[in-house]
């Protein structure tokens, strides 16, 4: 049976789809005017400059994710973006089981998806820098 798609074209559709999804966390955030709000909870878990660094992820995934969408330093952003999500997992997501939805909500199953996918990411990146 043909795959439906070659694998540089799934690579393609997937690096398109992490960098939307890039883009939509840190525009959501930008949209609620909730990074302050992140920057707080940071600061509870024990960061000393909470906001500054929840601006900087913000940044970075909306600067990060338009790079990806257009396939600039792929390599990096995906492997950054993975460790940004397990320190997710240690901070929020781990506490909270593995189902996103369902028998529990907020888990890891999410998370280690998208780490999955970045990682493949990373290890087939032919991007035009990096």
């Amino acid at each position: 049976m043909k795959a439906l798609l070659s694998p540089a074209k799934s690579l393609l559709v997937l690096r398109i789809m992490i960098a939307i999804c890039m883009i939509a966390h840190a525009s959501q955030r930008f949209y609620f005017n909730s990074i302050n709000g992140f920057g707080d909870f940071l600061n509870a878990k024990g960061f000393l400059i909470g906001v500054p660094i929840a601006w900087g992820i913000t940044l970075f995934e909306l600067i990060g994710g338009l790079a990806m969408l257009l396939n600039y330093f792929t390599k990096w952003i995906s492997l950054v973006w993975a460790v940004q999500l397990l320190i997710g997992i240690i901070l929020v997501h781990a506490q909270n089981g593995w189902f996103v939805v369902g028998p529990s909500t907020g888990g890891v199953e999410y998370s280690l998806l998208l780490i999955v996918c970045l990682l493949v990411l990373h290890a087939h990146a032919n991007d035009n820098k990096g």
